[in-house]
């Protein structure tokens, strides 16, 4: 009898179309979904019965309740190496493996620039002024040459980010608790302390890991330092940023305005404050969300099934 695999969050409903999954066909029955499933009660349900479980990044929560609640599961599979939305003390009490896969490049810097961009030049902004028979241009916007860009997290995604933005001309400083000023300065980059990060700063982009020591490290106060005409940045997680806060400032005009990627709750609620705000772009968390990165998610996805149903599993994470 065949394995059963479910695969989650496929919104685009391309995942049997970018990898080659004739290595496991045979042996697997797959079912897709499409829509997110929700809340633990509903990810419960939908997954009984299931022995292989893939997981697109941290769309769907694997706490204890859940894990617990699923007892056909042997096999929970991320894609990346990374997902704090499983717990995988429970996944290794119950003796379910999980696996990770390799990721493409740094797409998540593309999506960090384009905001800056979006927020500045109002690229989509005036091209659906176009479509929609508008005679010509009504924005003007400041150039990105010559402003200050403030990364908060100088690793992998922040320094590819910094390259970028060295190349249009901008002045890159950075800051995280872990930061020095021997590696900002490997990376071309100037050190600054927390406080001068926000003050300075034209725009501030997240490039940090969700963590216990930054969850709200940007709040009220921090966003009180920034310049008004300063902008903030966050393709990395909504929860590093105190969204009350966030809004608080958005509405008064404290800040001019926010590129926002990653969310509290996603995918976003249609009736969310952030939808009516006319100074924030939003996007649907695409910083990961590229034709190459999903190429690379599956076909890791495929081996880790393979593996597992031989006896040989890969990139174990527990």
């Amino acid at each position: 009898m065949a394995v059963r695999c479910a695969i989650l969050d496929d919104y685009q409903n391309v995942v049997l179309k970018v990898a080659d999954w004739s290595k496991v066909k045979s042996d697997v029955d797959f079912k897709v979904f499409n829509e997110h499933l929700g809340g633990p009660d509903k990810v419960i349900a939908a997954l009984k019965g299931f022995q292989i479980v893939v997981a697109m990044r941290e769309r769907t929560g694997f706490p204890r309740q859940v894990i617990e609640a699923l007892p056909d599961l042997k096999l929970l599979i991320t894609t990346g190496m990374r997902n704090a939305s499983i717990d995988t003390e429970a996944a290794k009490e119950r003796g379910v493996t999980v696996c990770g896969t390799g990721s493409f490049g740094s797409p998540t810097s593309g999506i960090a620039i384009g905001l800056m961009l979006e927020l500045t030049r109002h690229i989509g902004y005036e091209n659906a002024r176009m479509h929609a028979g508008a005679t010509w241009q009504s924005t003007i916007g400041p150039d990105l040459e010559g402003m200050t860009l403030g990364i908060l997290g100088l690793g992998k995604l922040g320094t590819r980010t910094a390259n970028i933005a060295k190349a249009f001309g901008m002045k890159v400083i950075a800051w995280s608790q872990n930061l020095t000023a021997e590696k900002a300065q490997e990376a071309g980059v100037g050190y600054v302390g927390k406080d001068d990060l926000f003050r300075q700063s034209d725009f501030i982009t997240i490039h940090v890991v969700l963590s216990q020591r930054t969850r709200g490290i940007i709040g009220a106060a921090e966003l009180g330092l920034m310049k008004p005409t300063a902008f903030l940045i966050n393709t990395s997680r909504g929860p590093i940023v105190d969204e009350a806060a966030l809004l608080a400032a958005l509405r008064d005009k404290r800040i001019a305005g926010a590129g926002l990627d990653t969310f509290d709750v996603e995918p976003l609620p249609v009736d969310h404050p952030l939808r009516k705000l006319d100074n924030v772009v939003l996007t649907p968390h695409l910083g990961y969300v590229s034709e190459q990165n999903y190429k690379h998610y599956f076909a890791g996805v495929v081996e880790d099934i393979r593996g597992f149903l031989d006896g040989k599993p890969v990139r174990v994470m527990t």
